[in-house]
């Protein structure tokens, strides 16, 4: 048996790893311990999860949770091998989390799983695209780590719904953080960072981003940078690859593969589908 661990991101309170196992039935389980509050998100294969919370069969899609310091077993009894994009997280940043939710009662999660049933696929998704991609992005698993907590414990607490709505103060944070994405689109700008500034917490901040703006702030920060990539790409002759450093990417494979999901076609293609007289070279890119 075999256990790879690769590390994806981390940040203030968490941090986010794709796991690998080869077990299968011939393999003993062996009991380890949940150093931090864990919610892994099962991508591929199947497995047995033993904690005080219970006894579970886990799938795809669905994701296993444990409480620090709570002991627990993983068995292959009826398959071979399962990957997890495991997400750790310190207390602090999960009771962030909770007082940002209304109506949340409890402070640990009070059962081993959420099955795939239960408002995780888009998020599974996206956490296994940035765990298969060249390179995963840590803003993005930055905000994913947040969404899937709050998900997690909206779904495990006896919650009284309420409809989330911005107040005035932070439809005014927002606009700040609108203003500030716009013209600094090409700086690396974290949720940490915009948070920090509006004087909040990152997961109420990205709650009530979300709910002004109809989008997260790394997706709205994605979609400026690809639009000022888009429109130097038909009114200058730069190099793509010096149009995508200008705009924020770090290198440029994460550029090609954001702008084909956006806009549908390669910078290449964008470029050529409208060509024309008026391509020109900004002030002070080079020849």
């Amino acid at each position: 048996m075999t256990t790879t661990w690769r590390p994806l991101a981390e940040g203030t309170g968490w941090r986010a790893a794709a796991i690998g196992c080869t077990a299968g039935p011939a393999d003993r389980p062996f009991e380890e311990r949940h150093g931090q509050s864990c919610i892994a998100l099962v991508t591929r294969g199947t497995f047995r999860y033993r904690s005080a919370l219970g006894t579970v069969d886990l799938a795809p899609g669905g994701a296993m949770l444990g409480n620090a310091g709570q002991a627990y077993e993983c068995g292959h009894d009826h398959s071979w091998g399962d990957r997890c994009i495991a997400f750790h997280y310190d207390e602090p940043l999960l009771e962030t989390v909770r007082s940002a939710l209304p109506g949340v009662r409890g402070d640990r999660f009070d059962r081993p799983h959420l099955g795939p049933a239960q408002g995780l696929l888009p998020l599974v998704a996206e956490a296994e695209a940035e765990a298969l991609g060249s390179a995963p992005d840590p803003a993005r698993i930055e905000e994913l780590a947040l969404l899937l907590a709050g998900t997690v414990i909206a779904a495990t607490s006896q919650r009284v719904d309420r409809p989330a709505a911005a107040t005035a103060r932070d439809r005014r944070r927002v606009a700040a953080a609108l203003r500030r994405l716009e013209s600094d689109y090409a700086e690396p700008i974290g949720l940490a960072d915009l948070a920090a500034a509006a004087a909040t917490s990152p997961f109420h901040f990205l709650r009530s981003f979300t709910a002004t703006v109809g989008m997260t702030p790394y997706q709205y920060l994605l979609r400026t940078r690809l639009q000022h990539a888009a429109v130097a790409l038909r009114l200058t002759d730069d190099g793509v690859a010096a149009i995508a450093f200008d705009t924020g990417f770090g290198d440029l494979s994460t550029f090609n593969n954001r702008f084909r999901r956006l806009l549908g076609m390669t910078p290449t293609a964008w470029r050529r589908s409208r060509a024309g007289p008026a391509l020109r070279s900004r002030p002070g890119a080079s020849p």
